[in-house]
């Protein structure tokens, strides 16, 4: 596949300052690191980003995940690899992704499992996170950034 435009943020450098914020401030409540990481390697695979699956799968290899997980993310409710926490920041992380798919785009009893989890400051992270990561997904999709192809 080859890249419609070059990537928007070398384009438009500044952009990259915003992102770094929303990034810094997702990272910074406390929430464990593997629980962003299969976030974001979640809401990446429903999206077809390419580039943000392959980089979150290798970022969470590089800071411990398993390949047994990383492998049944797709398939997490089927696994019995993570924990309650994990799954419930997984099935809100899909029906923020999936908005469309049904009138109530996040039921209460999906929110309701996260905040047994999660206290607010770390729900309000989680939820800029599940956004940021889209946010990303949708740039990528759109203009067609390939995954790395050499990561030497």
């Amino acid at each position: 596949m080859q890249a419609r435009i070059n990537n928007p943020a070398a384009l438009l450098p500044e952009a990259v300052k915003a992102v770094n914020l929303l990034y810094k401030e997702s990272h910074s409540v406390g929430l464990p690191a593997s629980t962003l990481e299969l976030v974001h390697l979640r809401a990446s695979q429903i999206n077809g980003c390419g580039p943000c699956v392959d980089g979150g799968a290798r970022a969470a290899k590089k800071n411990g995940e398993t390949d047994e997980r990383l492998f049944a993310v797709a398939a997490w409710r089927e696994t019995p690899y993570f924990t309650d926490a994990e799954r419930a920041a997984l099935a809100l992380a899909e029906a923020a992704t999936r908005m469309a798919d049904r009138a109530d785009a996040v039921p209460d009893e999906i929110w309701d499992e996260a905040a047994k989890h999660f206290d607010e400051r770390e729900l309000a992270a989680l939820v800029l996170w599940i956004a940021t990561t889209n946010f990303f997904n949708r740039i990528n999709v759109t203009t067609r950034q390939p995954a790395p192809q050499n990561w030497g």
